[in-house]
């Protein structure tokens, strides 16, 4: 067996034929190894690189180019060759197409393959050592990758989104995530955050068609949010997270914790040292001691316990079905924080009051951002693991590489991934 078959077969190429190879090796230690493969696309290759028929050759290739492959045995793997013009009848003057690699591409679909799969799993850094490939190659073949499948890709099947923003950087730099809830993807990743932002999803991301298809949406209390979601999807319901509210009401009962820390002294300071997390628990998950604790306060600290109380009480809302009665429910309790006369607890029947229509849908749906939180914890580890990121295009590559509605690696031809 001649030796160029033997390595056609040991690299599994597919679609391509070795007809010359060479080695070639640093002067010391440091420089790194290559393996030079002159290759052809398989029988006469000449196809069009749109409709894929086989067409007239109108020059020979004068221009040798060159990719990069995944590094074999301690060695860099380099293809050449050189590309011929051909004229295909229905689209013209063009460069024939390369099976193994992207039009305008310096790397092949396999090399592309393996930087998605890794990037998923570690460091750009850590890739880069694995691959044999410079870090800047890495990153480049990353955006270049995500940038071409994603060019053509469309949000498809959008009824119930989510709303929300992620810091990348210090100096309150954030990008605006809008979720499918229904599938946990994220589906569009913009610069910034607030209301131009947001509108720019709506006016650019989505057809007119595709707004009036959205049947629900779920965010934080920002009014940018809401107005956004009314203005734009006239068909959709708003909820807002459930997680919000019940973390305004928890910092409402902080606050009355920390207001009597301030006003204590010695002793009785003693007395409420420590509740901050055991009134924060939900009834479901806290203990029996915790629960003759809290009770104790009905001696030891009305104020305190006052506010516990109606928290504790808050809990039943979420369990109703029928929404007159949960919202009969809400102002009797708006009634009973508003004599409690505390001021956190005021303030908060005011949050309440403003947003109780939109909060009142969840008992429609209950619909959340949990999976919205789930991913983002995803999207927080991935910056973590990045130890952050200089612009906002590297972190959206790596948000739609991980948890994209689009499976990025996957859109890449399957017949050049072996090894």
């Amino acid at each position: 067996m001649r030796g160029e078959k033997l390595l056609c077969r040991l690299l599994e190429l597919k679609d391509m034929k070795v007809t010359a190879f060479d080695f070639a090796d640093g002067i010391d230690e440091s420089e790194v190894k290559e393996l030079r493969l002159w290759v052809k696309p398989w029988k006469t290759g000449r196809r069009c690189p749109v409709c894929q028929r086989r067409c007239r050759i109108i020059s020979p290739g004068r221009d040798e180019r060159q990719w990069r492959d995944i590094a074999m045995l301690g060695r860099r793997v380099v293809l050449k060759y050189r590309p011929k013009e051909i004229h295909c009848p229905t689209h013209g003057r063009a460069q024939e197409m390369i099976p193994w690699a992207a039009p305008q591409a310096r790397v092949t679909y396999r090399a592309e393959w393996r930087v998605c799969k890794l990037s998923q799993l570690t460091t750009q850094k850590a890739t880069s050592e694995i691959l044999r490939m410079p870090k800047s190659t890495v990153s480049d073949t990353l955006h270049r990758v995500i940038t071409r499948v994603r060019a053509g890709h469309r949000i498809r099947g959008l009824v119930s989104l989510g709303i929300d923003e992620v810091a990348y950087k210090k100096g309150q730099k954030y990008v605006t995530l809008v979720y499918d809830l229904d599938r946990s993807k994220v589906v569009w990743v913009g610069e910034g955050k607030g209301r131009a932002t947001i509108d720019r999803f709506f006016n650019e991301a989505l057809t007119k068609q595709q707004r009036e298809a959205v049947r629900w949406a779920c965010s934080d209390m920002a009014n940018a949010y809401a107005e956004a979601v009314k203005e734009h999807c006239p068909n959709a319901k708003l909820v807002i997270d459930r997680f919000h509210v019940v973390k305004k009401l928890n910092e409402a009962v902080d606050e009355v914790r920390k207001e009597e820390w301030r006003n204590l002294e010695g002793e009785d300071k003693k007395l409420i040292k420590g509740l901050r997390w055991v009134l924060g628990a939900s009834s479901l998950s806290r203990s029996k001691g915790d629960t003759r604790t809290l009770n104790a306060l009905a001696r030891t600290n009305r104020r305190i316990y006052r506010a516990w109380e109606l928290k504790d009480e808050f809990e039943h809302f979420w369990t109703f079905t029928y929404i007159g009665s949960a919202s009969a429910f809400v102002k009797r309790w708006m009634t009973r924080a508003l004599r409690s006369r505390l001021p956190s607890m005021r303030k908060f029947v005011g949050t309440l009051r403003r947003y109780l229509p939109n909060i009142l849908t969840y008992l429609e749906r209950s619909l959340t951002n949990a999976a919205a939180e789930g991913i983002n914890r995803l999207v927080k580890l991935a910056k973590n693991r990045a130890s952050g990121y200089q612009n906002v295009d590297a972190f959206a590559d790596m948000i739609y590489l991980l948890v994209g509605d689009l499976d990025i690696a996957a859109q890449i031809p399957a017949s050049p991934r072996a090894l």
